[in-house]
């Protein structure tokens, strides 16, 4: 098709085919076959006709055949011509529009304390820009053809390297798998595990395993809760707890943001061990810290148990989809082949890019960078609560990206909820993370707020539990 306001250089694109032995004149059939274009649109307005020389030679007539269609249709307006200028289609085709159903209108929250997000208006572009230049200056070819399912050699190393040195891992590259995140990352080794006969997930109990758990039971596994306390993962509800894998967060369990000491991380792997069980643990935050120092990951005590699973969501942005496994010998092979059958492998540039953004130490920058950024705004939310609504207790306020408070007796998850999204405020109850009953409370994410949002979040909805609670109170008299 001729392209809109260009010339066309050959008459192909005219889709004309000459029938010389039916009788009907040439110039007529050039005719009907460009009008027939335009008719059906595959010829738009504006679209430039090749010139008629380049028609005649290409079709093996004389000029003035084609001349003669062209005067033709630009009598009828299909076609306009200037002198010196080119021969274009003057009319457009009118499609018959398609009725499409009326989108749900969706109202933006005035402040959204939604959890799970990095501030990506922060992503180090110039540093990331860096990056891609010296690795297409100096990659070498062959690793932009398919890669393996394990990932480039280039990412494993430097990863192999940071979390070693940050996380307290024992990470070998030739053990490193790199997925798309956590979510593709945790189906991997759940398909590994099904179908190495696993029966059975446990998942702490609150907990965001959603993608473990989705992925279990599509691979025909149960799926049980662990119940958590301000320690972390129960330990004495392993005692007699029968599972082929246990997903944790033991840095920073998610929501409560509980760190699983270093007795309880002992007795989980020794019923690891005693089980055959692998331990999942997702590292999903750790890097940010406020108030206590490092906890380093549970793989480097039993690398051969436990298969961590990183990725740079919370730390660069969720839209990259990087992320990483480090896992027990035994899976490696398993689970690398479950990568390569699900995506032939992630991007060979971004894994390279990334590889050359963490040896250069532009991963270390960026982080030392937003520490400060989301401390200032998780101590503004910290002193508006204390402020304005005194009676909510935080908890998991030492690190992360978001804490949890506990509600005071009077008060409902769902019905503030509910009624703080009416006054333009979103936040989540811990309530839907609950496989059993427990304790009410609110998860606020604090990292794409600014701390004005913040303070004026807070406000609007202290506004909210205190008019439930007068609500509440003249319930309970009658009146």
């Amino acid at each position: 098709m001729a392209v809109k306001g260009t010339n066309s250089r050959s008459a192909e694109d005219l889709l004309i085919e000459l029938r010389r032995t039916d009788g009907a004149p040439l110039h007529r059939q050039i005719e009907g076959a460009i009008r027939d274009g335009i008719r059906s649109g595959r010829l738009p307005f504006g679209a430039s006709l090749p010139p008629t020389r380049t028609v005649a030679a290409d079709l093996g007539v004389s000029r003035g055949v084609v001349v003669e269609a062209y005067q033709q249709l630009v009598a009828e307006g299909y076609l306009t011509s200037r002198a010196g200028g080119y021969t274009q289609v003057a009319i457009g085709s009118e499609p018959v529009p398609v009725p499409v159903p009326a989108a749900a209108a969706v109202t933006k929250p005035d402040v959204d304390f939604g959890y799970g997000y990095a501030d990506v208006a922060h992503f180090p572009r110039a540093a990331w820009l860096r990056s891609v230049r010296r690795v297409l200056t100096e990659a070498p070819n062959d690793r932009f053809g398919y890669p393996s399912g394990r990932g480039v050699p280039e990412l494993r190393e430097a990863l192999a390297a940071y979390l070693n040195r940050v996380r307290g891992a024992a990470a070998r590259p030739e053990h490193l798998v790199i997925c798309n995140g956590y979510a593709q990352g945790a189906t991997l080794v759940v398909r590994a595990l099904a179908a190495a006969g696993a029966r059975r997930l446990a998942v702490e109990d609150p907990s965001s395993g959603d993608d473990a758990a989705v992925a279990a039971r599509e691979f025909g596994l149960e799926v049980v809760g662990v119940p958590v306390d301000e320690d972390g993962v129960r330990v004495s509800a392993l005692t007699d707890l029968d599972a082929d894998a246990l997903v944790l967060t033991p840095s920073h369990q998610w929501p409560t943001g509980a760190v699983l000491s270093a007795e309880s991380r002992a007795a989980v792997l020794r019923w690891a061990r005693e089980r055959g069980a692998v331990v999942l643990e997702d590292d999903y935050d750790a890097e940010y810290r406020y108030d206590r120092a490092p906890i380093g990951a549970m793989q480097g005590l039993a690398p051969d148990l436990v298969a961590y699973a990183g990725s740079a969501s919370k730390t660069l942005a969720p839209g990259m989809r990087l992320g990483w496994l480090a896992l027990p010998g035994h899976l490696v092979e398993a689970v690398a082949a479950a990568k390569k059958a699900a995506d032939r492998g992630s991007p060979a540039l971004d894994q390279l890019t990334f590889a050359d953004f963490l040896s250069h130490g532009e991963f270390d920058r960026h982080l030392r960078r937003m520490r400060p950024l989301y401390r200032r705004r998780r101590d503004v939310l910290l002193a508006s609560l204390s402020a304005r609504l005194p009676d909510f207790e935080p908890v998991g306020v030492a690190a992360g990206l978001h804490l949890v408070t506990w509600l005071p007796p009077g008060l409902a998850e769902e019905p503030l909820v509910t009624a703080a999204a009416a006054e333009g405020v979103r936040i989540n109850g811990v309530g839907p993370y609950r496989r059993s009953p427990g304790r009410p409370g609110l998860i606020f994410g604090y990292a794409m707020l600014s701390e004005r949002e913040i303070d004026e979040g807070v406000a609007v909805l202290a506004g909210v539990v205190n008019r439930q609670l007068r609500g509440s109170e003249r319930a309970t008299r009658g009146f």
